[in-house]
């Protein structure tokens, strides 16, 4: 299996996590664009995070020698890496949902910073407890002022026009409690897979990082079934509706999935280098690139009342300090 054995790859490894966590989501904006709902795109989102998760595996996942090669991996696993590998996909589906909801409700300049805002404290703590790697110091500093930017995001949104407060209040809500949910999937995807693997030590009945990513997809794409067709009925929406959808909208959810499960592979390869907290903190910073998104692009906050900029450029400012010190973290 394929391994990073350089701590700069490794950095270079969680930069790309965050350029495409903080960046799938403008697949979904474009489709809602053509009125097409965010149920009826997370299905081929879902599909997309599956089918790069199996291309790891088939390809990153054999090659090489050091380690283990995927189905040697997986005819040895123990149940339980297995049920945890699955049980992170099934947490990380149900928090995304949620995130995608508030996205559409209060934009990507909220419903980043605050959801993953808030998994990235409860992720970055829960990784370091299980697997203290880097500078505590450092790593936790860089937090701080990444929390303090996710909330600056906040106010400068509570800005806009009155007319955006209730739609802005329910996102909020939704990105809260995606982010509860979110924080635990990685600790819980993590804790499937041997530790020392960045070395390629494996150690019997746990996963490598190419046996957890397919686990993860699978737990993702099933779970979706229950999950959400409760959104689809809540929206009325049918599979028929979905049928219906062109080659283009059905392309849109699918480099979605694609595009968020690269980064997720990307970052789970490099935490055998960087550590499991340093790495997730670092992809994190996706919160920046969906900010630069939703404030440069999607023009967001182009009704705001005067002052507003202050809030948005100190809030560029603390994440530009919190993603640094995360990095040297690492070092």
């Amino acid at each position: 299996m394929f391994i990073v054995d350089s701590t700069g790859l490794a950095i270079f490894f969680c930069v790309l996590t965050m350029l495409g966590w903080g960046s799938w989501a403008n697949t979904q904006k474009l489709a809602g664009k053509d009125r097409w709902q965010f149920p009826l795109y997370y299905w081929d989102y879902a599909i997309g995070v599956f089918a790069l998760s199996i291309l790891m595996m088939l390809t990153l996942g054999m090659t090489g020698t050091s380690g283990m090669s995927s189905f040697a991996n997986l005819s040895q696993a123990a149940r339980g890496p297995l049920q945890q590998a699955f049980l992170s996909g099934v947490l990380f589906n149900v928090s995304n949902i949620l995130l995608v909801v508030a996205i559409d409700a209060a934009g990507m300049s909220v419903a980043f910073p605050v959801g993953v805002g808030l998994a990235l404290v409860i992720g970055t703590v829960a990784s370091y407890v299980q697997s203290p790697k880097g500078n505590g110091g450092m790593l936790f500093a860089g937090v701080g002022l990444v929390v303090c930017a996710m909330v600056l995001s906040a106010v400068a949104y509570s800005r806009l026009p009155q007319q955006s407060n209730r739609s802005w209040l329910r996102g909020v809500v939704f990105a809260v409690i995606a982010g509860c949910l979110m924080g635990f999937f990685y600790p819980v995807m993590s804790g499937s897979i041997s530790p020392g693997f960045g070395v390629g030590k494996i150690l019997p009945g746990y996963l490598t990082p190419y046996t957890a990513l397919p686990l993860f997809g699978a737990g993702l794409l099933i779970s979706n079934l229950a999950v959400n067709t409760i959104f689809m009925r809540a929206g009325g929406l049918t599979y028929a509706d979905y049928l219906k959808g062109t080659l283009k909208l059905h392309s849109l959810g699918f480099l979605g999935g694609v595009i968020w499960m690269l980064a997720l592979s990307l970052n789970i390869i490099a935490s055998g280098l960087a550590g499991p907290a340093v790495s997730y903190a670092l992809g994190q910073g996706a919160t920046l690139v969906a900010a630069i998104w939703g404030v440069f692009i999607w023009h967001e906050f182009r009704d705001a009342p005067q002052g507003t900029g202050k809030f948005v450029a100190a809030m560029f400012l603390a994440y530009a300090g919190g993603l640094s010190l995360i990095g040297m973290a690492a070092l």
